[in-house]
């Protein structure tokens, strides 16, 4: 079976500057799986969020040399489509709608409870996935876990067997789909296209599924045709 590499792994920044929070926050999401970037200060997650691209950024809202809010102003200026979650202690409904205001998805109160965090970037993560229009879904998960179990009433041995037909499968179906686009054969194209959507919702392979709709609403687009095959190609590896 297939399984995350790290490579494959969602890249989250977490930014925060008290150690105790620091240390929950990373245990908690590096079991998502994620692989997960620290920064105490407005100054330093600049400077990763610089070296690369990340699929989710978790901002303090209270930092040494500035606020969440600024520092998220900042970062959208040259990612503007990166989903962000705040966290604060602030219980204050006025700096919840104030950070909704500035971009954020959702505001984390701590303490939050491991469940809470978990379900909270989940959704986020999920929800990315159609947010950057044109943009490829990294922030999708390969494999959504909870999708595929919920789909086969939480039986594990039949969401592994499921996807190992699923693999099995999908050469053949991709080579498909590219044989229906050189042929500009709409028709086969939406079938083929049509059935893998379906198929790809009993076994979780929420990547692949966010591109394959892409792909079909817009067939002509070779960014959703690369999307495609690099979401295929991450399911093969």
């Amino acid at each position: 079976m297939n399984t995350h590499h790290q490579g494959n792994l969602p890249r989250l920044l977490l930014v925060e500057d008290d150690m105790t929070s620091q240390g929950f926050f990373q245990f908690v999401l590096e079991s998502l799986p994620a692989k997960v970037d620290i920064a105490d200060s407005c100054a330093s997650a600049l400077r990763l969020a610089q070296a690369g691209a990340y699929d989710m950024w978790l901002l303090d809202v209270n930092l040494p040399d500035g606020n969440g809010a600024n520092l998220l102003r900042i970062l959208r200026e040259r990612h503007p489509h990166t989903v962000a979650l705040a966290h604060t202690a602030d219980t204050s409904q006025e700096i919840q709608r104030t950070l909704q205001q500035a971009g954020f998805q959702e505001t984390l109160v701590k303490p939050i409870s491991r469940d809470a965090l978990l379900k909270s970037v989940r959704r986020a993560l999920a929800k990315s996935a159609t947010k950057a229009e044109g943009e490829v879904a990294e922030a999708a998960l390969d494999w959504d876990e909870s999708a595929a179990m919920n789909a086969l009433n939480g039986q594990q041995a039949h969401v592994r067997a499921l996807r190992e037909l699923f693999l099995s499968e999908l050469p053949s179906t991709r080579d498909a789909v590219s044989h229906a686009l050189e042929e500009h054969d709409d028709k086969t194209l939406h079938a083929q296209l049509h059935k893998l959507q379906a198929s790809c919702g009993f076994v979780g392979a929420s990547r692949l599924a966010y591109a394959v709709r892409q792909l079909n609403h817009d067939p002509a687009s070779m960014q959703a045709r690369q999307q495609f095959g690099s979401a295929v190609s991450a399911l093969l590896r």
